[in-house]
């Protein structure tokens, strides 16, 4: 199933650091079939806020997003953002094909005995 990396980041300043980040991050995805869904596009906010940028990074399954983080090709870059990029960085897993949310909303009742 389909995992993604998600980071909603809020840039201060841009560098060198941050230019070189991004020029590597791409080296580091390949190994594992990542490949950018989202990336410095703008963000059009319908209800709330949402201060900063976000990023979306595809990966076949959640192993290889987990080993994408965690392999030592993006942890030696992975500095040139965190030391000047504030934000959150998550994996989640996506839903199945024919995913129905209505079959969610039929559990959640039933858990909830409503």
């Amino acid at each position: 199933m389909t995992a993604y990396a998600i980071g909603h980041i809020r840039p201060e300043t841009m560098n060198e650091d941050v230019l070189r980040y991004i020029e590597e991050i791409q080296s580091t995805m390949d190994p594992f079939e990542g490949r950018f869904l989202v990336h410095g596009n703008p963000v059009e906010v319908l209800e709330g806020s949402f201060p900063g940028d976000l990023v979306i990074i595809a990966f076949p399954d959640i192993e290889r997003a987990r080993a994408w983080y965690a392999s030592p090709a993006y942890q030696e870059i992975l500095p040139l953002r965190s030391r000047h990029i504030p934000g959150d960085i998550l994996l989640v897993e996506g839903v199945p094909a024919g995913y129905d949310a209505t079959r969610t909303a039929a559990a959640l009742r039933e858990s909830a005995g409503l």
